[in-house]
C-alpha cells in the first residue's frame, strides 16, 4: 500500500461570508498524479497556499510526512535581471552536471546557461522551471496552471516531465485532454466541499454522474419510507392499541438520517447571436509580410478562408501567431501583400490584454450592452452574461470591482454579442474555467460565422477547429489533417529527433567517410535501443496496474455474490472501465515500440 506524503483532516477555510471549503479531509499518496478542478473562486488555489504553508486554515491540520520533499511551480514567476539559468539551478539537491546533462531532454541549448531567464520566451522560461524541479528531486509537486500560454512543443514536453517523474503531484488545469494524458486521480474542490476521485478525468466525470444517480435513488426510497411512516403515525398515533408502534416509527424516524442530494451548481451554458452575414469566401491574405520595425515575423503569408471555417492557428511561442491575429484586425499594419475582405465581412477581435480597454465606471451590464448595440435585444444580453457566470446583480458591478478573470470574461463577452461575421480570438480561454471553457467551446461550435482562433488548450482547440494553419520560420502553412493528427506528428518527430541527437559531445575526430557513416549508425542504434526499452518500461507498469486491478475485480465480484451492495456494483463496473482504458494505453504504447524496430 502506497505511503501518505500529505493529509488535510477537517480543514475548513472562508474568506469574509464565502465558505470555501469545510471539514475537508483528503490524503495525497506516493506517486499518485492528481488533478485539481473547480469553478474559479472555488478555492484551488488558496489550497496550494495552506499546502505550501503560505496560508492557514480556520480549522483543521494538515499533516505532512516526514519524509515529504515538496516543490512549486507557480502560475508567474518574477526573476531579478542578473538571474541566469544556472544561477538559477545552483545549489539544489541533483548536481549541475547532472541538471546539465537533464537539459538536452527539454531540449535546452548549453548556451542558454549563460542567459539571463528574463530574456527567454515564455516556453523556455518553462523548460528552465521545469528543470528546477528536476534538480529538486521532489517526491510531491505542485503545479498551478502551468499549461497557460505554452505553445504546443512545450506543451508535449511538459507532459513528458510529468509522466517520467516518479514522484506524487497536485495540478490546476481546465485543459481537459492534458488531464486525461497526465493524471491517475481527480480532486474536485467545489460547493464547500474537497471530494477526491480515482482514476483519470473521464473516470471522474463517470464516478460523479453514478454516484448522484445512487444518491438519488437513495433519497427516493427514503422519501419513500418518510412518507409511509407519516401516514401511519397520523392515522394510528391516537389509538391506545396502535400507539406504542407509532412512538416507535417516530424514533425511527428521528434517528434516521436525511439524505440530501445538492442542486447542481450553476454552469455556463453560452448561446451566441448569429452573425449578420457568413458569405463564401470570409477573407483572402495575398503575400503578406507583417513585423515589428525593421524585425520581420511573417512573410509571404498566403491563405484564403471560407465563411464559416474556424481555423486554429498553431505553432511555437514568438512564431508570429498572435502577429498574424493582429495584422488581420489592423492593429499592426502590413508591411508588404494584402488582406482583402469577403462582401460586408467586418472582424472583432479578442487580444489577451483587451480587459485594459474596459470603462472602470461601467457596469458589467452596461458594457456589453455597448457592445451589442440596437441589433441584439436585452434578454440576449442578459443571456450570454449568465453563460459567463454574471447572473442577477452580478450585472450591475462596476467594472473596477471585478478580477482580472472576471474582467475578462466581460472583455469576450463584448465581442462574442458582436454579430462579427469574423471572430479573432487570441488564448480565449485563460481565466475561465473548467466548464466555462466546455460551453465556450460547445458555443463556438454551432457559430456559423468565421472563426481564426490561438489557444493553449488541446481539448478546446479539438473541439473547435475545423481547420489547422502551422506558423514556422515566418510562414503560414495549411496542415492537411485533424488537429489530433497534427498532435500526433508533432510527438513522433520530437521522439525520434531526440532518440538520434548525441547525448555528449564527445566523439573522436573521423578518420574517414566509412568511419564516420558506421560510428554515427552504431551511435543511432544505440540510442534507439533506449528508446524502446523507455516504452518497454511504461508497457509493463501498465501491464501491472492491469494485474492489480485484475485482482480487484475478483475480489469485489466475489463480495457481491455475498451481499447485495450498489456501491460494490458501482466500483466494480468502474474497476472495468479502467481496465478497458489501460488496455487500449497499452496497445498504444505496443504501437509505439513496434515503430521503432
Amino acid at each position: 500500500m502506497s505511503k501518505s506524503l500529505l493529509q488535510l483532516q477537517s480543514g475548513s477555510k472562508s474568506y469574509s461570508m464565502k465558505n470555501l471549503f469545510h471539514q475537508a479531509t483528503f490524503a495525497i499518496n506516493e506517486g499518485e498524479k492528481i488533478g485539481v478542478i473547480g469553478p474559479n473562486g472555488a478555492g484551488k488555489s488558496t489550497l496550494f497556499k495552506i499546502l505550501l504553508d503560505k496560508e492557514n486554515l480556520d480549522e483543521g491540520t494538515v499533516v505532512k510526512s516526514q519524509g515529504l520533499h515538496l516543490s512549486y511551480l507557480a502560475q508567474e514567476d518574477h526573476w531579478p535581471e542578473e538571474t541566469t539559468l544556472e544561477s538559477y539551478l545552483e545549489g539544489l539537491y541533483r548536481p549541475i552536471w547532472d541538471v546539465k546533462a537533464y537539459a538536452k531532454e527539454l531540449d535546452i541549448p548549453e548556451d542558454f546557461f549563460e542567459k539571463p531567464i528574463k530574456a527567454m520566451s515564455g516556453g523556455y522560461r518553462m523548460r528552465a522551471k521545469l528543470l528546477r524541479l528536476y534538480a529538486e528531486s521532489p517526491n510531491l509537486m505542485l503545479l498551478d496552471e502551468p499549461t497557460n500560454y505554452l505553445d504546443i512543443e512545450t506543451l508535449l514536453l511538459l507532459e513528458k516531465f510529468i509522466l517520467d517523474y516518479p514522484g506524487a503531484m497536485l495540478l490546476i488545469s481546465h485543459d481537459r485532454e492534458f488531464l486525461k494524458r497526465t493524471t491517475d486521480h481527480t480532486l474536485e474542490v467545489e460547493a464547500g466541499e474537497i471530494t477526491k476521485y480515482s482514476g483519470s478525468i473521464e473516470d471522474y466525470f463517470e464516478q460523479k454522474a453514478l454516484l448522484r444517480e445512487h444518491l438519488e435513488k437513495q433519497q427516493l426510497a427514503q422519501s419513500a419510507v418518510r412518507k409511509e411512516i407519516l401516514n401511519f403515525v397520523n392515522r394510528f398515533g391516537a389509538k391506545a392499541t396502535k400507539a406504542r408502534q407509532a412512538q416507535s416509527r417516530l424514533k425511527r424516524l428521528d434517528k434516521m438520517q436525511k439524505i440530501e442530494v445538492k442542486p447542481l451548481p450553476i454552469r455556463a451554458q453560452i448561446k451566441l447571436p448569429e452573425p449578420h452575414r457568413v458569405g463564401k469566401m470570409a477573407l483572402e491574405i495575398e503575400n503578406v509580410q507583417l513585423g515589428y520595425g525593421e524585425v520581420k515575423v511573417l512573410e509571404d503569408v498566403n491563405l484564403e478562408i471560407a465563411g464559416g471555417q474556424k481555423m486554429a492557428i498553431v505553432g511555437h511561442n514568438g512564431a508570429g501567431k498572435s502577429t498574424l491575429l493582429k495584422g488581420i484586425q489592423g492593429i499592426l499594419p502590413t508591411q508588404a501583400g494584402n488582406i482583402q475582405f469577403g462582401y460586408e465581412m467586418n472582424t472583432a477581435y479578442y487580444g489577451q490584454h483587451v480587459a485594459e480597454e474596459l470603462d472602470l465606471n461601467c457596469s458589467v451590464l452596461q458594457e456589453l450592452e455597448e457592445s451589442a448595440g440596437t441589433h441584439v435585444r436585452t434578454q440576449e444580453v442578459l443571456d450570454l452574461a449568465g453563460g459567463l457566470l454574471f447572473s442577477g446583480d452580478d450585472v450591475h458591478k462596476p467594472i473596477r470591482v471585478l478580477s482580472g478573470g472576471e474582467k475578462a470574461r466581460v472583455s469576450l463577452g463584448k465581442i462574442l454579442l458582436s454579430k462579427a461575421p469574423i471572430l479573432l480570438l487570441d488564448e480565449p480561454t485563460n481565466h475561465l474555467d473548467f466548464y466555462t471553457v466546455e460551453a465556450l467551446a460547445q458555443a463556438l461550435g454551432r457559430y456559423k460565422g468565421t472563426i481564426l482562433f490561438v489557444s493553449h488548450d488541446r481539448s478546446f482547440v479539438q473541439q473547435v477547429a475545423t481547420q489547422i494553419v502551422e506558423i514556422d520560420g515566418g510562414k503560414a502553412t495549411k496542415y492537411p489533417g485533424t488537429y489530433e493528427e497534427y498532435i500526433w506528428s508533432l510527438e513522433k518527430g520530437a521522439l525520434k529527433n531526440r532518440s538520434l541527437e548525441s547525448e555528449y559531445d564527445q566523439e573522436e575526430p573521423k578518420k574517414n567517410k566509412s568511419a564516420d557513416i558506421s560510428g554515427e549508425a552504431k551511435g543511432n542504434l544505440k540510442r534507439l535501443k533506449k528508446v524502446q526499452r523507455d516504452i518497454e518500461k511504461q508497457m509493463n507498469g501498465v501491464e501491472r496496474k492491469i494485474n492489480d486491478l485484475n485482482n480487484d475485480l475478483l475480489r469485489l465480484n466475489d463480495e457481491m455474490i455475498k451481499k447485495n451492495d450498489p456501491e460494490l456494483f458501482k466500483q466494480a463496473h468502474l474497476t472495468g472501465e479502467m481496465i478497458k482504458e489501460l488496455e487500449i494505453q497499452w496497445m498504444q504504447l505496443s504501437e509505439k515500440f513496434e515503430s521503432y524496430e
